[in-house]
């Protein structure tokens, strides 16, 4: 895996970041970073998926050596493949190799602090990060459209790369042609997202081994209904319709198992006031979407629940990113 995610640090110093695609310019050192993202939301399975204000941080500087040599430094480097095998240089070559062009020697410095393997999108920040510093380091040869179709094929599904390349709360869908139609979805500014982050990881993959292969025709009905109201309950702020759409019958009463103290911190969270709460992503992560004016007391609530059960969560009240990835010298 490309990343160990640890604490959060400060952005780069001295770093001026500006919004992506904005500019094209051919330089020798570049830094991008990528918001963490929250996949599915509920009833949205492998569609729509958010960005939230946590962000991991990479800068790409070309390097003397041979074409496709690696240096990387930077926080977290116990639990970092320092070899060509890690996923933010995977990426990163991807772009080259796509262009026909050698992979230049590189030197990599990561400051990272979105947790890795805990459903918030630490393998799409990478990705993303990978393709967006390779394609600024090329003179930005491929658009954006170009570089989120790479991100999505490199990832398997648009949920968690969509958001961190663009920002904001994302569907995908694909066209006729097979490439994505994105749609950006309302999130009304009332709606807080509180995560709890567990100290034990759980891996997509499997996650992904307990899900069914196939479901019936009134599991399909009642998530294309509740996905339809929650976007409709996101845009407008309407919490019975919010409370209502956070259900879910694909993939969240079969993850809910390897998840210790689900149904504890469910309770917990909305009793203290949140709307609902669903796994972020393929979990272990909680989000809860909470009013603003409960929001601590949801957090609060959450980490109390856990720490009972003896797990240690980090609890946060985050934001919805409405920017995507943030591209500096």
């Amino acid at each position: 895996m490309a990343c160990h995610f640890g604490r959060q640090r400060a952005p780069f110093a001295g770093i001026l970041f500006r919004s992506a695609f904005s500019e094209i310019a051919v330089v020798s050192s570049i830094s991008v970073m990528v918001p963490a993202t929250t996949a599915n939301i509920g009833p949205g399975f492998d569609c729509l998926g958010a960005a939230l204000s946590l962000y991991n941080q990479f800068r790409f500087t070309l390097a003397p050596g041979e074409p496709g040599s690696l240096k990387i430094t930077g926080s977290g480097l116990g639990q970092v493949s320092l070899g060509t095998d890690n996923l933010l240089y995977r990426a990163f070559k991807h772009l080259f190799d796509y262009l026909g062009k050698p992979c230049p020697a590189i030197a990599l410095e990561v400051v990272v602090n979105v947790p890795l393997a805990r459903g918030l999108g630490s393998s799409a920040t990478a990705i993303v990060g990978g393709l967006v510093g390779a394609n600024e380091l090329a003179g930005q040869p491929l658009s954006q459209s170009e570089v989120m179709e790479l991100a999505i094929a490199l990832e398997g599904h648009p949920d968690n790369v969509v958001p961190a390349l663009l920002g904001g709360c994302r569907l995908a869908a694909s066209n006729h042609e097979g490439t994505w139609e994105i749609c950006e979805i309302p999130w009304h500014g009332e709606i807080i997202p509180v995560v709890a982050i567990p100290d034990f990881e759980l891996s997509t993959a499997t996650a992904r081994q307990v899900l069914p292969t196939h479901y019936s025709r009134a599991d399909a009905i009642f998530n294309a209904a509740h996905l339809g109201l929650l976007l409709q309950a996101l845009a407008a702020g309407n919490t019975d319709w919010l409370r209502a759409a956070l259900q879910d019958k694909i993939h969240q009463p079969y993850r809910k198992s390897l998840i210790q103290g689900y149904d504890a911190v469910e309770v917990a969270a909305i009793a203290a006031g949140a709307y609902g709460l669903v796994i972020s992503g393929a979990g272990p992560t909680l989000l809860a979407l909470s009013p603003t004016g409960q929001a601590a007391a949801v957090a609060g609530a959450m980490e109390q629940a856990w720490l009972a059960l003896g797990v240690h969560p980090q609890v946060k009240v985050l934001a919805l990113d409405t920017q995507g990835i943030r591209i500096g010298a």
